[in-house]
C-alpha cells in the first residue's frame, strides 16, 4: 500500500554493478577520433632525441590501417618557428642586399659580402657539433639573424676601403693587400669585443651588485636560467663570428680579386668582338 512516503531502494537490488575502464570523453579533429598521449622529457635528454627514437620504433608498432600516428606539440612549434625564422632571415638578407646595391652601385660587391654570411653558418654548425651543445631552434635562429648584421659590417669595411685605395690610383692587387693590412686591426677589434661581450651571457656569469657595494660580497656564480635561455643565442654569434673573422680577412680579398679579373676578361672579350665585328 502506497503511503505517500519516498523510500530509497539500493541499486544492488535492481542491477549488478561492475567497474570497468572507459573513456572520460571522446575528442574529434576533422571528424576523426583523436587520442593524445603526452609525456615530459627526463633530465639528460632533449625532445629532438626522443622524437628520433620514437620515429625509429614506429614502423615496428602494430596498428590498424585506419589509425594514423602523428607527432605534435613541441615538434609543431619547432616547425612553425623554423618557418618564421627562415622567412625573417631571407627578408633580412634581401634588405641588406638592397641597401648595399644602392650604396656600392654594384651587384658583384654585395654578392661577395653576402656570401660571407652564408659561409659563417659553417662556423656555427661546427661549433655546436665540436662542443656537443644542443641547438635551440628559436634562440639559435635569432643568433644567426644577428650574426648576419655583424658579419656584413666587417665585409663592408674591407670592400669599401679597397675601393677608396683604387680611386687613389693603386692597382687592384696592391689595393687589396693594403686594405687587408690596414683594416685587420678594426676587424679583429670588432670581432673580439663582440665575442668577449657575449661570453658572460654564454656561460651564465652572474654577479650581485647590491651585495657587492654593501657587503663587498658579489655572490659570483655561473649558470642559471639566463644561460639556459640566452646561451644558444650567445654561442651562435660567438662560433659564427670567430669563423667569419677569418673569412673576412681571407675569403673577401680572394673573391674580390677573382670577381675583378673575371669582369676584366669579360670586358676585354666584349671590346675585342666589337673591334673585329665587320662595319656596315
Amino acid at each position: 500500500m502506497n503511503s505517500g512516503l519516498l523510500r530509497q531502494i539500493p541499486l544492488s537490488s535492481l542491477a549488478k554493478i561492475e567497474y570497468k575502464n572507459a573513456y572520460g570523453g571522446i575528442k574529434h579533429k576533422n571528424l576523426k577520433r583523436v587520442i593524445t598521449i603526452s609525456s615530459n622529457v627526463l633530465s639528460g635528454y632533449n625532445a629532438n632525441e626522443i622524437v628520433k627514437r620514437i620515429n625509429t620504433s614506429l614502423p615496428a608498432f602494430k596498428k590498424s590501417e585506419a589509425v594514423d600516428i602523428s607527432l605534435t606539440g613541441e615538434q609543431e612549434d619547432q616547425k612553425e618557428s623554423m618557418g618564421f625564422l627562415g622567412k625573417a632571415m631571407l627578408l633580412a638578407l634581401f634588405l641588406i642586399m638592397f641597401i648595399m646595391i644602392t650604396q656600392f652601385n654594384s651587384i658583384s660587391k654585395p654578392i661577395i659580402i653576402i656570401s660571407e654570411v652564408i659561409f659563417s653558418l659553417i662556423g656555427v654548425l661546427l661549433g655546436f657539433v665540436i662542443f656537443g651543445m644542443p641547438i635551440s631552434i628559436i634562440m639559435t635562429g635569432l643568433g644567426v639573424v644577428a650574426l648576419a648584421g655583424i658579419v656584413v659590417r666587417n665585409g663592408i669595411l674591407l670592400v669599401e676601403f679597397t675601393d677608396v685605395l683604387k680611386e687613389k690610383g693603386l692597382k687592384t692587387r696592391d689595393a687589396i693587400i693594403q686594405a687587408g693590412k690596414t683594416r685587420i686591426t678594426p676587424v679583429l677589434l670588432t670581432a673580439s669585443a663582440a665575442i668577449l661581450g657575449l661570453v658572460p651571457l654564454a656561460i651564465g656569469f652572474n654577479i650581485n651588485f647590491i651585495t657587492l657595494f654593501t657587503n663587498f660580497n658579489p655572490h659570483i656564480h655561473f649558470g642559471g636560467e639566463n644561460m639556459m635561455f640566452f646561451g644558444s643565442l650567445a654561442w651562435t654569434i660567438i662560433f659564427g663570428l670567430s669563423f667569419a673573422t677569418f673569412l673576412t680577412l681571407i675569403l673577401i680579398p680572394v673573391m674580390y680579386f677573382i670577381m675583378y679579373t673575371s669582369k676584366t676578361k669579360m670586358q676585354r672579350g666584349v671590346n675585342k668582338r666589337k673591334f673585329l665585328a665587320p662595319k656596315v
